[in-house]
């Protein structure tokens, strides 16, 4: 297993800015020494074959067909506008 100090946890502890217990720091110590040691099994594997991927569960997007339709007219698009100008949307002012 991968060797990870009380000093290496320590500081992945600070710099994610979480206060770690005596119990804790133990805990993560060992995890993190699992999962090094994990990663280092991987990199044992040979990928020469495997083909790349953007999804690991398969799935493709769907599009449905792009066909022009009716938009909403101006009176529809304006009527639940919490303050309007004549035929425009009012926002507050973000530049003074």
């Amino acid at each position: 297993m991968a060797k990870i100090s009380r000093d290496d946890v320590l500081h992945v502890a600070l710099l994610s800015r979480v206060e770690l217990t005596e119990e804790e720091l133990e805990l993560f110590q060992s995890q993190l020494a699992g999962i090094l040691a994990y990663v280092e099994k991987l990199k044992e594997l040979s990928t020469e074959d495997a083909e790349p991927m953007t999804s690991v569960m398969g799935l493709h997007d769907v599009f449905r067909e792009d066909e022009p339709r009716a938009s909403l007219g101006r009176e529809e698009a304006l009527a639940n506008a919490p303050d309007r100008d004549e035929d425009s949307f009012r926002v507050p002012a973000v530049v003074e």
